[in-house]
């Protein structure tokens, strides 16, 4: 009987890694809000790292974080470290490029686990207003596949998305 069990469980492991393995290979999560402001009103918000304390919400993870910035003030080049014995975990952020209808972000995490993924802002006139995107995508390796049987990334991290848009909006609407 134990061995029947431990058959069926064995069985059902390999299904279920079998399964993760055929998980796309990238990932995509994205987000966008429509923000009563000016392009050039919200690009200066997404530019300067030292601006996302207003509105990111990561920023809030952890007070206790030490932040380093390097490079420009703001844009391509501009660089952004945090580190945190919280939830923030490790990471850096490098803008690769940056104008006002698209800021790139190279967004790179040590901690709690490595990932090297994009981070992308469009930003699209509305008469008066602008659509914001928010958009992070990259390789979806088996460990993040497996999770993603378990855990729907897109609503965990699509919710942080809304947040911080709506705290975009805020600042920007002011």
């Amino acid at each position: 009987m134990l061995k029947t069990i431990s058959l069926i469980v064995l069985v059902l492991l390999i299904a279920l890694l079998a399964y993760a393995a055929t998980r796309p290979d990238s990932f995509r999560i994205q987000r966008s809000l429509t923000i009563q402001a000016s392009p050039e009103k919200i690009h200066p918000l997404i530019d300067d790292f030292h601006q996302w304390q207003a509105w990111s919400p990561y920023e809030k993870l952890d007070p206790a974080m030490t932040r380093r910035f390097s490079g420009p003030a703001r844009g391509q080049g501009a660089a952004y470290e945090w580190s945190s014995e919280g939830k923030a975990g490790n990471g850096r952020m490098e803008i690769l490029s940056s104008t006002a209808p698209k800021t790139t972000i190279q967004l790179d995490f040590s901690k709690p686990f490595k990932a090297n993924n994009t981070a992308e802002f469009t930003l699209v006139p509305q008469g008066a207003a602008t659509q914001v995107g928010w958009a992070m995508y990259g390789p979806n390796p088996f460990v993040a596949k497996l999770m993603g049987l378990f855990f729907d990334m897109d609503k965990l991290v699509g919710k942080d998305f809304e947040a911080g848009l709506a705290s975009l909006k805020a600042a920007a609407e002011k």
